[in-house]
This record gives structure tokens, sequence and C-alpha cells, in this order.
């Protein structure tokens, strides 16, 4: 019927995706041009906790576009592609934005701030990586398709199939118990503190058309029924004639029912993520499905 939103070449994840090469082969140039400019503007990108006690607090964004080498660019990307597209069909655009570089933001704050606790056991170096924005977009994921069932690779070569919800409490797992281990070069601190960031976002930021991740609410006690005693004196109203029914959505032609009911919903997919949409609109489009199929 139209385009899809996950295939839009300027959507969040797809300009995300083109940054974190870009800036990885920025990084490949300045590696051979040790001492110039653009090596001294990529040092002051990475996320260095000294410096953002100082006020460097850009670095709490830039360093989500660094990244440590081609299998650590790799790694992330991959998950980015796999979990961020759906979620920012989900969310929408603004959304997206907002949890991944909150979420990476949180992240890299929290891993400072472990740092700042105990510099020797996590010590003193710098952060780079978009490690903590991807957590959170996974977490955001996980918890808005709880029973969905995923197939990983451990290893890159062992497939794994699992739950979404599991697969956040192995990376969640992992993460604490990464923490344990001195100088372990990962920054577990900011891979939870992203996971934090995606449950944060769903909690407070989200809004409340979210039905797979809200707590269960309390059901709401019926109201009682009222009775009406017709009188003498109150004649019962003249029942209206009785009116022509419009054609509904199933009676239409294909191209007026598409034009006229289903591109109205797709527009507002677009602007405002799926979740926005009603029961009614999310019938309609099933049976756009079938008329097409």
């Amino acid at each position: 019927m139209r385009a899809r939103p996950d295939r839009d070449p300027l959507s969040p994840t797809t300009v995300i995706l083109i940054a974190n090469v870009a800036v990885f082969a920025l990084q490949l140039v300045a590696d051979l041009a040790r001492g110039s400019w653009l090596d001294r503007l990529l040092m002051h990108a990475v996320l260095v906790p000294s410096e953002l006690a100082h006020g460097a607090v850009w670095q709490l964004l830039t360093f989500q576009f660094l990244h440590g080498g081609l299998l650590h660019l790799g790694i992330n990307c991959l998950m980015l592609y796999m979990f961020g597209r759906p979620v920012e069909i989900a969310l929408g655009r603004t959304a997206f934005w907002q949890l991944y570089l909150g979420s990476g933001a949180l992240g890299g704050l929290l891993q400072s701030a472990a740092t700042w606790l105990a510099p020797s056991h996590f010590g003193y170096g710098g952060t780079v990586g978009a490690s903590c924005g991807v957590y959170g977009v996974v977490a955001v994921f996980a918890l808005m398709n709880r029973e969905m069932r995923l197939t990983t690779l451990i290893a890159f070569i062992i497939p794994v199939s699992m739950k979404a919800k599991h697969l956040l409490t192995v990376l969640a797992v992992v993460a604490i118990l990464g923490l344990l281990q001195p100088h372990s070069g990962v920054a577990h601190a900011g891979h939870l503190g992203g996971m934090l960031g995606g449950w944060l976002y769903l909690q407070f930021l989200a809004g409340r058309s979210q039905p797979r991740w809200r707590w269960p609410r309390l059901r709401r006690r019926r109201q009682p029924r009222i009775a009406v005693v017709r009188t003498p004196k109150t004649p019962w109203p003249k029942a209206a004639p009785p009116s022509s029914p419009e054609p509904g959505p199933d009676e239409l032609p294909p191209e007026e029912f598409i034009q006229q009911a289903v591109d109205p919903i797709l527009d507002k997919i677009s602007t405002q993520g799926i979740h926005s949409l009603t029961e009614r609109e999310r019938k309609i489009l099933e049976l756009a499905r079938r008329k097409i199929h």
C-alpha cells in the first residue's frame, strides 16, 4: 500500500548506523595522522570521567558514536539494526531519538559514576561505543514484547532460542557479573544504565498507550443501573425513522477503501507511531491486508 516506515532511508535507525560507520572511518584516518586537529577533536569526544567532572557534558552524547574497533562497531550496529527498527515503528521517530540518546547518556553517566567511586576497580580510561543506547533499545523491545521468541547466536556460532524477557534477564545478569571483574575493559555499568534508561522511558515518558508493559490496573466498579419509571404525563418518544446505513469499510471498492480508510491510518502511524492506533483502526488495517492478499 505504501513504503513501510522501517524502510525509510532517513529513519533514525538508518541515520545512527550511517553516523557510526562514518565516525569510525574518521577514527581510522585520525590514527594515521596522530597529533592532527582531527585526532585532537576525536579525543575530546571520548567520555572521560575526569573531564566530565570539569564540565565536558557534551561527551555524554559524542562518545556514543565512537568505537574501539571493527568488531565493537559490528556488534553494536547489528543489535541496533535488529531491535531498532521495530522499536522505532512502535514509538515514532522523535520518541526513538529521545530513548536512544537518553539511554546512552544515562549509561555513560553511570559508567563515569562507577569510575569516580572505585577508580582502582574500573580503571581511569575513557568510554566509547553505542552499546549504552543500544541496550536501552533492546530493553524497550523486550518489555514491549515479553513473550516473543528470539533466536540469538552465542559467540556468533551457537543458535539459542529464548523469549525476549529472558534475553533481557541474561543481559542484565552478564552486566552485573561483569561489574565484579576488575579492569574488564567493558562498560558493564554503562550497559546497566542503558537498560535502566529504557525501563524509565517506558514508565514515565512513553505515555499511556503501551498495553504490553504497563502494570495491571484494578477493574473499574460497575455503575449502578438507574431505572426509568414511565408516568402517564410523560409520553414515550417517537422512534426516528430508520435511515439508510452508510456502506461499511468492507463494502467499498478497494481503491476507495484504501484512499478513505487506510491512508489516514498510515499517516497517523508515520507521525505518532503504531502504538497510537485505536482498536477500530487496527481492525481496518487487518481488513486491508485481507483485501490486498
